[in-house]
């Protein structure tokens, strides 16, 4: 029997494509595609401080998803179209499994700017059919695609900044290492380009694989905070979640690093039980509510 599917947790690493650039940015100047991506991004580092080249421009080379199922718990991490890393066939691969799961619940970490519009931009550029995900029919609070329908798409960095209220400066790095996980390694998104054309994919696809590993544990303490599960539950989950990656440590890539650099989350209520019974995260409510009382009298 299969297990039921609620969350697809993904990410996405994009590389330029050179053609596009030096049809559009350069026309008439018979540019190779490698020297076009170098000169825009020489141009983008001088004009904005950064040689990101915006989205537009991309196309997916590495998408990793984590199958959630709807006890939170991390079923299957896959990063599709592996071996070949087509761009057009990964892409196809991602709404035709998304669809095929029954429309999971798509999670990111800031998603909403970069990941989702790549990803329907890919869809245009392949020209796929995604008439699920592009449905204009409904009432606008309830189309797939509109900002606060966190059914169809959870991002977890509007949930963290109240749908953009606030700067979430450090992003997931910082989000992951608040939990005490890795966040970013060796490889960081700036150099995903570079790594490319070297032809270094699979160091590519390992990072987008290990992302998704620090978003999956970004998501289940959003679960906390917004009252879906409980923190017990949710530190069983990252206990078994380790013991899932350690079982596959020597034959998924990344795998190895990120545990390496594993780090538990300090447990503040557990030394506040072991130095004291007043107040504690396992208290119950009552038993807070007093503490509360005692504490503001």
């Amino acid at each position: 029997m299969t297990q039921a599917v609620e969350y697809f947790v993904f990410d996405i690493e994009s590389v330029a494509d050179g053609e596009l650039i030096a049809s559009v940015r350069y026309p008439g100047e018979s540019l190779e595609p490698s020297a076009a991506v170098a000169r825009y991004r020489e141009e983008l580092l001088e004009t904005k401080g950064t040689d990101f080249i915006p989205y537009t421009f991309q196309v997916p080379i590495s998408i990793a998803i984590g199958k959630v199922d709807p006890n939170f718990r991390l079923l299957d991490l896959v990063v599709l179209d592996e071996e070949a890393s087509r761009s057009h066939v990964m892409t196809d691969l991602f709404w035709r499994g998304w669809k095929a799961y029954h429309h999971p619940t798509l999670v990111t970490f800031n998603g909403r700017t970069f990941d989702l519009p790549l990803l329907e931009l890919a869809a245009f550029r392949y020209g796929l059919s995604v008439p699920s995900w592009f449905d204009l029919s409904r009432r606008s609070y309830e189309q797939p695609r509109n900002r606060y329908n966190t059914a169809a798409h959870l991002d977890l960095h509007d949930i963290l900044t109240n749908f953009g209220a606030t700067r979430f400066s450090g992003g997931l790095n910082l989000a992951a290492q608040i939990l005490g996980k890795p966040g970013k390694m060796d490889v960081e998104g700036h150099m995903v380009q570079d790594l490319y054309e070297r032809g270094e994919v699979s160091r590519i696809h390992a990072y987008c694989r290990c992302d998704v590993l620090d978003t999956y544990f970004v998501f289940l303490r959003t679960a906390v905070m917004m009252g879906h599960i409980t923190l017990e539950v949710e530190q069983g989950l990252i206990g078994e979640t380790k013991q899932w990656i350690e079982a596959q440590r020597d034959t998924m890539p990344g795998f190895a690093d990120y545990l390496d650099r594993w780090g538990d989350w300090p447990n503040p209520w557990i030394a506040a039980e072991e130095s004291s019974d007043e107040y504690s995260g396992g208290a119950s409510d009552a038993g807070v509510a007093d503490a509360v009382r005692s504490t503001i009298d």
